[in-house]
């Protein structure tokens, strides 16, 4: 089982990154939290869960080994695979993810794309006693009402990092204010991140 990776990024798109480790090519799945920390050239470590099936293997990687844990966990949940277990670690910190849990925040899991109130409720009873809190601060940034000044540099950051230059971050963030006010409202950087990767998508599409 492989549980970390070592080597130098060789690419980072949307959803996935390419480490260079000993000459060979390992395709890991990320959150865009995850992916924003990667910077082609440079040197990276990534934790990884590796996913086994009958016709694939397939790798997740994630910044912290914390939010591995969690992944693991999470799609041990009935109907709860590895893209939904990524979806809900797009969305959530690890210790949120916990609190929801321990709390049976079934809407902290309904805000995650493709989980309705029946499933959330499912996640909150069958995580019961499976994760809890550790008492890890949780940023503001991940909470509504975060402020520019703090979900701004880290969602441009990502941007960046996945290959848009600043200025075409910068003006895309602006663009997003005027259109989907209530996403940046809430300052929750994952959302932001994602709305905006959405729009320069789209431009990109329509050029």
């Amino acid at each position: 089982m492989i549980s970390s990776l070592t080597g130098t990024v060789q690419a980072v798109s949307l959803n996935t990154a390419v480490l260079n480790v000993n000459g060979f090519g390992m395709l890991v799945n990320a959150t865009p939290g995850t992916l924003s920390t990667l910077h082609e050239g440079r040197e990276a470590t990534v934790h990884t869960s590796m996913v086994v099936r009958e016709d694939s293997m397939t790798l997740f990687g994630f910044a912290t080994t914390e939010e591995r844990d969690v992944f693991e966990v999470l799609i041990g949940v009935s109907g709860i695979g590895p893209r939904t277990g990524l979806a809900i670690l797009a969305v959530h910190t690890p210790e949120e993810v916990r609190i929801a849990a321990n709390t049976k925040d079934t809407a902290a899991f309904t805000k995650v794309s493709g989980i309705g109130p029946k499933g959330a409720s499912r996640i909150v009873l069958e995580l019961n006693g499976k994760l809890v809190p550790t008492g890890a601060p949780v940023s503001s940034a991940s909470a509504a009402g975060g402020s520019a000044s703090v979900w701004e540099p880290q969602v441009i950051e990502a941007l960046t990092g996945l290959g848009w230059s600043e200025k075409d971050a910068t003006a895309t963030l602006k663009a997003l204010s005027k259109a989907d006010p209530e996403i940046v409202a809430t300052g929750n950087v994952a959302d932001i991140l994602r709305a905006a990767l959405r729009s320069m998508s789209s431009a990109n599409r329509a050029r």
